[in-house]
């Protein structure tokens, strides 16, 4: 059975579903959509940008002003694939990864700080996995913040390991040979 309604858990998936469910629900009730980056998104993600506070900015990205935002979206989008959330017609999350053909790219992942602590983050990541795998990657990999803990909790709890500690940043990286991504890629019917 496919899904007609909000309400997917019942939904048994069909040949032509995403590798992930792109409808979910936050911790608060409110529906999002996963999905990949379309060019008509682009002013929406300027803007979820442009607006991000400065707690949710790490490591210099994203930058601040709006050209310099334009300017590092161009080489993310010309360089690897993406995926956003979506609130009705608002941009609320980007995950960007890296080269497109490295086996192993690196990620970048932001969270509008109005939807963080509603599992948009968490969701984000499981979203690429599944999408990571379907396109035959065969891991990933991130550098975070080490005062960042909120992210590397949402990394370890998926899978992530540490690779190497700096001073200011962790290194971490998820290989995508395990069950992970197949779970991840099951329908929500099928979900535990």
């Amino acid at each position: 059975m496919s899904c007609s309604a909000w309400d997917n858990s019942e939904c048994g998936g069909t040949t032509y579903c995403p590798p992930r469910c792109p409808r979910f629900e936050g911790k608060d009730g409110t529906p999002y959509v996963a999905r990949p980056f379309r060019e008509g998104d682009r002013s929406a993600l300027v803007s979820m940008y442009a607006d991000l506070d400065r707690f949710s900015r790490a490591n210099g990205l994203p930058p601040i002003t709006v050209p310099k935002i334009e300017s590092w979206l161009d080489r993310l989008l010309e360089n690897g694939w993406n995926l956003v959330v979506v609130d009705g017609s608002e941009v609320v999350g980007h995950v960007a990864a890296v080269p497109v053909d490295s086996a192993a790219p690196e990620f970048v992942i932001f969270v509008h700080q109005d939807h963080q602590n509603n599992a948009v983050g968490t969701e984000l990541v499981k979203q690429l996995i599944a999408y990571a795998d379907d396109r035959d990657h065969e891991g990933l990999t991130l550098e975070v913040s080490t005062g960042n803990e909120r992210a590397i909790t949402v990394y370890e709890n998926v899978g992530f390991e540490v690779t190497k500690e700096k001073l200011s940043e962790i290194e971490m990286e998820l290989d995508l040979d395990g069950p992970l991504a197949e779970r991840l890629q099951r329908p929500p019917a099928e979900r535990e």
